[in-house]
């Protein structure tokens, strides 16, 4: 049962687990959704600001280009207005006509110079004003990119927690169903032997029912054949069979006995130095008998007190005559206990010396009270003293009478019934607890008493001493009472339950029962004696190990010079010992053993040298590929400059040779012709490409990340899915197993339970058979003597009829 509510717990745990890591999966769902989102939108900004970028980038290239004309176009006015300068000077000589055309189109050309200043001027402001804002725009993108690298680390480290809290969580219910699919075989293998076993059961029941059928069958036939009455169903012929020899019994007691003597040894020793103690008392207290002589009361008390010894050590001699009374071959019940009536008689005279020394102890307690310096305490003291000295002496007759009662039946059998033993057993517990409780009072009492009288001013040392070993005297007067009433009460059944008694019967044993039972003992051991066959001697046990030691070494001598090196293999010729030659066998496929061993580890060293080998190899090329990609990075950086050059140095040299490739372009002015510079264009395309290749690699490598994420959801989810439908079926079945283990225990111990009750009962048939055949016979024999006898006694008064 503790195992099912394990699993049960355990599964409640799984689910728990389960509903969490669902409740997480949908929210992880819900972050890669946003994260998705998030990501589309953050491509079409990155489209946008692509596109603006170039827009702003091709404005800026027409705006250098249109730049460029313009001053060229000055620099050319420049040149034209110093040679129309240079020939008006030349040309003042000559008539006004000609200088008046040449101020109309120098005021012509001043106005278009302005014309071309005012809108070089715009065009430089519009081109700072669009550098700035491209300025702006870049760095708020950057900052912007800075941002979503932030937010893309943030979401790749809350992916990677989950992926490792899901990887941790997915392992455990892994392991969690792999431990339920173990517990799962294991309980259908257990279903399995269990169900063998009740079958097993069912045929052992079915074969004891036949035994069992067949020696009723047998018994009772030969009951009817041999029995011709059953004397053990009437009580009074069962009551004249004798009982069997109770062995255990006899050893319980004798335990039991020998516990009670160390007790009882105990408390003698603690009632004879109570008595001592309380004699030096009187001497001392209330009058030193060393300074003046005590009353005559006192007097007379100390004499009694004296004599203590007379009636307490016989307690100790004639209870330890009863433990060695007390032996195996003995019959140990109240009727044949016979040394207990003497330990009866000295436990009353002792009785008697209490009584007899009541009276003086409570005058003496009395006279201590008339003392002058005794206070109202002490006094109140003295009083509970004297109820605590009537309540002792009251239970020790109590108890005097009950073992007198016990006593009473090994000299009359008749004296008490049997159904009254019991209740004198416990009523004599009953006064052992309460002799215990009375002591323990007069103990308390005592030593508040001498607590009182140390406060008293002409407290003298020789009584201070006195109290202190009295109160150990009652201290260890309480512990061995206390102990015999505890012992009494454990042992109170062995006392009240009849050790001896003829089967089927309740009646006591008397006297002549036990000696016919000794004497069929004595009877039956010397027939056993008889009977029984010298055993051979054996071989002593240090003998036979030495000589295991030399057929050891003589198997292994045998075997080292029986190898042959050329085989390696062991041939042992034919020994008579048999151990030798299963050693030689084991020695022979452990070497076989060893030598499969060594020849799989020699593989497996070939295959990782091989291994070995190939890693090797690997290494070098990587590290060959290595130097190669480091040798050609920086021709490959130097490549587009040196092709950037030749082609700068081949357009100048065209320009040289006068076949240069020139842009027209018409305006108010006149035609200028410009060059595009090819370094310039160069620099732009590849800044561009690398910009559009950085920020490619980046969309590429989160959107990498995304998908992975959205895989690994999407498959933790379908793993959680199978897990929870593996779990539920591993409950379902479970479930039907522990019900099945459940019906196959119910029928186990209802089998089990029917068999012992069978069992029980043919036991009880056969041994009740037995015992009414024993008795049959017993009769059989008794009638043939009889016969015999009246026989033999016609036969004799045949023959005087003849005499005569």
């Amino acid at each position: 049962m503790a195992h099912v509510t394990d699993l049960q717990s355990k599964y409640s745990k799984l689910a728990q687990e389960y509903s969490k890591l669902r409740a997480q999966n949908q929210v992880l769902k819900k972050a890669v959704v946003d994260e998705q989102a998030t990501s589309v939108s953050l491509k079409e900004q990155l489209k946008q600001r692509d596109q603006s970028l170039r827009k702003q980038e091709q404005e800026m290239d027409s705006l250098s280009f249109r730049n460029q004309q313009l001053a060229k176009r000055v620099e050319l006015l420049q040149e034209e207005l110093a040679v129309s300068e240079a020939k008006g000077r030349k040309g003042k000589s000559k008539g006004d006509s000609p200088s008046q055309h040449g101020l109309e189109t120098k005021s012509v050309f001043d106005e278009d110079l302005q014309k071309k200043i005012e809108e070089n001027e715009r065009l430089h402001i519009q081109f700072y004003e669009a550098d700035e804002q491209h300025r702006r725009q870049e760095a708020e993108l950057k900052a912007r990119l800075q941002e979503l690298e932030k937010e893309s680390k943030q979401h790749q480290a809350a992916v990677d927690g989950l992926s490792a809290k899901y990887t941790d969580t997915i392992e455990r219910l892994q392991n969690d169903k792999a431990r339920l699919e173990v517990k799962t075989q294991t309980l259908e293998r257990e279903a399995k032997e269990c169900r063998v076993r009740t079958e097993e059961c069912q045929q052992q029941l079915k074969r004891c029912q036949s035994e069992l059928n067949r020696q009723v069958k047998q018994s009772s036939s030969v009951i009817q054949e041999k029995v011709p009455f059953n004397d053990t169903k009437y009580g009074d012929y069962n009551s004249l069979n004798v009982p069997p020899h109770n062995r255990k019994h006899q050893l319980k007691a004798r335990d039991v006995v020998g516990q009670a003597l160390s007790f009882l040894q105990d408390l003698v020793a603690a009632l004879l130095n109570f008595h001592s103690y309380t004699e030096q008392r009187v001497h001392i207290y209330p009058r030193d008998s060393s300074i003046e002589p005590i009353s005559p009361l006192n007097q007379k008390f100390s004499q009694y007190l004296h004599e203590n010894a007379a009636y307490v050590r016989p307690l100790e001699d004639s209870f330890m005559q009863l433990h060695q009374s007390i032996t195996e071959d003995t019959v140990t019940v109240l009727e044949t206990v016979v040394k207990l009536k003497s330990f009866a008689e000295h436990f009353s005279l002792y009785t008697h010396f209490l009584k007899k020394l009541l009276p003086y102890q409570l005058k003496s307690l009395e006279e201590e009270c008339e003392a002058p310096l005794c206070t109202a305490a002490l006094t109140a003291k003295n009083q509970e003293l004297q109820r605590d000295m009537k309540r002792v002496t009251s239970v020790f007759d109590k108890l005097q009478n009950y073992i007198n009662i016990l006593a009473l039946l090994s000299v009359r059998q008749d004296a008490l019934p049997q159904s009254s033993i019991s209740a004198v057993f416990t009523q004599l517990a009953a006064c052992l607890h309460s002799l215990y409780d009375a002591i323990k009072e007069m103990s308390k009492h005592y030593n508040q008493k001498a607590s009182l009288e140390q406060e008293l001013p002409t407290i003298t040392q020789k009584l201070c001493t006195t109290s202190e070993c009295l109160l150990g005297s009652l201290a260890s007067l309480t512990s061995s009472t206390g102990k015999i009433a505890t012992f009494f009460s454990n042992n109170l059944d062995f006392f009240t339950s009849p050790g001896y008694s003829p089967r089927g019967t309740t009646a006591t044993l008397n006297p002549l029962q036990a000696e016919n039972m000794l004497a069929n003992k004595k009877k039956a051991a010397a027939y056993i004696h008889a009977i029984t066959k010298p055993r051979p001697q054996s071989v002593p046990y240090r003998e036979a190990l030495s000589n295991r030691r030399i057929l050891t070494s003589s198997t292994e001598s045998r075997e080292g010079l029986s190898q042959q090196p050329s085989s390696q293999k062991l041939t042992v010729c034919s020994s008579p010992l048999p151990v030798g030659l299963l050693q030689v066998q084991q020695s022979q496929e452990k070497i076989a053993r060893l030598e499969q061993e060594k020849e799989h580890w020699l593989l497996e060293a070939q295959l990782g040298k091989v291994r070995l080998e190939k890693e090797n190899q690997r290494i070098t090329d990587l590290e060959a590929q290595l130097a190669e990609v480091l040798g050609r990075s920086p021709n490959s950086q130097a490549a587009p400059a040196s092709s950037i050059a030749q082609s700068h140095e081949e357009a100048e040299r065209e320009q040289k040779a006068g076949g240069k490739e020139a842009t027209l372009c018409t305006s108010l002015v006149g035609m200028l012709c410009t060059t595009p510079t090819v370094e310039h264009v160069g620099d732009e395309e590849s800044r561009e490409q690398l910009i559009k290749t950085h920020y490619m690699a980046r969309v590429g490598e989160l959107t990498t990340q995304l998908q992975i994420s959205d895989s690994k959801a999407v498959h933790f989810h379908s793993e959680c899915r199978a897990l929870a439908k593996r779990l539920a079926i591993a409950e379902k079945s479970r479930e039907t197993l522990s019900e099945e283990v459940k019906l196959a225990n119910q029928n186990i111990t209802r089998l089990q339970d029917e068999l012992t009750t069978t069992k029980r009962s043919y036991e009880d048939q056969l041994s009740m058979m037995s015992d009414h055949l024993c008795s049959m016979n017993e009769t059989l024999s008794k009638q043939r003597e009889e016969i015999d006898t009246l026989k033999l006694g016609s036969k004799g008064n045949s023959k005087k009829n003849k005499g005569r």
